[in-house]
């Protein structure tokens, strides 16, 4: 029986080089010259550092670009709010998406169930794979979910005919 999986995975090593372009420009860059602005990288999470809010947005400004030129969605991207560090310093976590969640998973398959196709969705840990028994009905499947699920990068593999 045909079937793919729907999954959300980032291209880590495309991640792992804009974080490493975007610490080579705050290190050249002449107004970041004399700051504590800096980016790392750490299991799927990275992390800005800033002497201001501002300076926070212009280095994610710089690793949006960055991820652009590389080919990465930046919805892959979960921004989180900005601590205050010791002194005047500030930083930010940004947790890079990996897998579809519990929920999106099951605005996936309700998608899949209400458009009458002729194809069965089922949550498969992170992923959510789809039946079919037509490879049409898949490839329907596929351009429905291309155009209802837009908040989410998703991408399709493992297809089985």
């Amino acid at each position: 029986m045909p079937s793919f999986d729907t999954v959300c995975e980032p291209n880590l090593v495309e991640v792992k080089n804009a974080v490493d372009n975007t610490a080579k420009e705050i290190g050249t860059r002449f107004d970041f010259k004399g700051t504590s602005a800096a980016i790392e990288l750490k299991d799927k999470e990275i992390t800005l550092f800033g002497d201001a809010d501002f300076q926070l947005q212009q280095v994610e400004d710089v690793l949006r670009a960055k991820l652009a030129k590389r080919e990465v969605d930046v919805r892959f991207l979960d921004v989180g709010d900005v601590q205050k560090m010791g002194g005047d310093k500030v930083k930010q976590v940004i947790k890079v998406r990996n897998g579809i969640e519990t929920e999106q998973a099951k605005k996936i398959t309700k998608a899949i169930k209400d458009s009458k196709l002729k194809v069965q969705a089922s949550i498969q840990g992170d992923a959510v794979r789809v039946n079919g028994a037509k490879r049409d009905d898949l490839q329907a499947a596929m351009a429905l979910l291309r155009k209802e699920i837009s908040d989410l990068p998703i991408s399709f593999n493992n297809f089985r005919d």
